[in-house]
Order: structure tokens, then sequence, then C-alpha cells
């Protein structure tokens, strides 16, 4: 219920960046599987953020990742970075299946795996072949992704419903060329600093 409502609010910015790289929109519930679309979860590895990237494929994507600023956390350009990503894995794969296991475990352990399933002989394998031969997380990373989009679309069914937001944020973006503290942002608007933090989590 919670994550239903959590992606009212963060859904448009997964749609709209897996549009602009041609990826299908299935992908937007990664996010659910990954960080239960919290824009702050951090796990016992160190991945960030919605789409929960490691340090180092973060800015090997490109993404500012030091004591101020993690833009893993920022629900734009993380979802961006992961589009892309994406797009990547499937370019080397061809498969779905495997670009979501290789998004889970790294491109490393799905070549171990297709080579010990045999994928060198030229033979077409897919997740289910190589099933045997991932990590235990990985095994369980695909059948959880297809639930998320199972249960992100037939909730009604199973008389789910969205949590209740008290009330609806509508956000604009705002460019600034110089060093501003958010106190001072909360003061001018009058929103409070927890909302104006909690509406930019990439800043640290």
């Amino acid at each position: 219920a919670n994550m239903l409502a959590l992606h009212n609010y963060y859904g448009k910015f997964f749609e709209e960046e897996l549009l602009k790289e041609g990826m299908p929109l299935e992908l937007e519930y990664l996010p659910v599987i990954e960080s239960a679309i919290n824009p702050n979860a951090v796990s016992r590895a160190g991945a960030v953020g919605l789409w929960q990237f490691m340090p180092a494929t973060a800015k090997g994507l490109g993404m500012e990742v030091n004591t101020l600023v993690d833009e893993r956390r920022d629900p734009r350009i993380s979802s961006r970075n992961a589009a892309r990503y994406l797009k990547q894995l499937h370019d080397i794969y061809n498969d779905w299946s495997l670009a979501i296991a290789a998004y889970n475990c790294g491109p490393g352990n799905v070549n171990k795996a297709l080579r010990r399933a045999g994928g060198d002989s030229g033979e077409k394998k897919d997740f289910w072949d190589i099933y045997n031969y991932l990590p235990q997380e990985t095994r369980g990373y695909v059948p959880a992704f297809i639930a998320a989009n199972y249960v992100m679309n037939y909730y009604r069914q199973h008389g789910i419903s969205p949590t209740i937001v008290k009330r609806h944020l509508t956000t604009d973006t705002v460019r600034i060329d110089k060093n501003v503290h958010f106190n001072q942002i909360a003061s001018v608007l009058n929103i409070p600093v927890e909302e104006i933090r909690m509406l930019n989590p990439q800043f640290l």
C-alpha cells in the first residue's frame, strides 16, 4: 500500500526516463524490489537510492557521489542512469531476463553463469537456463521482479489500495547558481526544512 502511494509520486520519473531510452515500462517496478521506492535506502553492501547503485557503478555512469552530494538519491538523475544502464545490459545480452539478472549481480557473474551453463556453445541461454549457476540472491531477483509487476498492476484484485497521502505534493525544479542553505529556502517559501530535505534527498 505504501509503495503504491510512493509510485504515484516517483513513477513519473521512472516512466519518462525509460521512454526516453526506448525501454519497456515494466522496468519501472525494479525500484519496488531494489529499495521499496525509497530514495534514501542504503543496502548492507553500500548500494544507495531508488535504483540501488553501488558507488563504482554510479561514478562509472557519471553520477556525482561525495560527502556533499549523492546523485544516487536524486530520483530524476538516478532514474535516467538506471534506464541507460539497463539499455547497456540489454545490448550485451539481448535478453531481458539476463539484463535484469546482471543489474542485480553484475555482468561478470552472469557471464560466469553462462559459461558454466554451456553458453559458449552458441545456443541462446536465458535466466532459467543459468539459474543454478547464479548467486542465491539473483535466483530470487527475476521472480521477485515478475511478482512486483504483477502486484503493482493487479493490487485491486487482492484488496490492496494505496496509502492515502495527506496532501498532494505539486513540485517544480528551481535552478540556482550560488550556495544556499535549506533553512534560507524554508524561511522564504514558508516550507518546513524536513519537507525540502525529503524533496531533495541528493543533498547530504
